[in-house]
């Protein structure tokens, strides 16, 4: 009968095997091909915003984001959608008034391009 070790030498076994170089050469093609369906899906529906497709890379894993840092920081609205509201905003003379945001469906860009199933985040409970 054959023993599997938990651990060599002091490391997890799981660790090892998702640092071979192979299996990090292919975190790496596929996470180069989700950012690229990822970005063709967001240039269809940009018009002027600053969103954009970043990669990101840990020690072992990587990382598809959605960023909009330069823009209005509404990555998550753009990915998930969001509910009609109203914003208090400034004009340049520093008179405060009522703005309506609309509802907007979001573009499951992330989940379309890594074939994941589209689910809304659920609603936060503020107490």
């Amino acid at each position: 009968m054959a023993k599997v070790y938990k651990s060599v030498g002091g490391r997890k076994l799981t660790k090892i095997l998702a640092l071979n170089e192979a299996v990090q050469a292919e975190l790496d093609v596929r996470t180069f091909e989700i950012a690229v369906r990822a970005e063709e899906l967001l240039v269809q529906h940009r018009a002027d915003g600053h969103a954009r497709i970043d990669i990101d890379e840990g020690r072992v894993d990587r990382f598809v984001v959605l960023s909009d840092e330069r823009g209005q920081q509404a990555a998550l609205s753009i990915e998930y959608g969001r509910q009609a509201s109203v914003v208090v905003r400034t004009d340049k003379d520093g008179n405060d008034y009522l703005d309506a945001v609309p509802p907007m469906d979001g573009l499951y860009v992330l989940a379309t391009a890594a074939h994941l199933p589209k689910k809304r985040k659920g609603k936060v409970k503020v107490d």
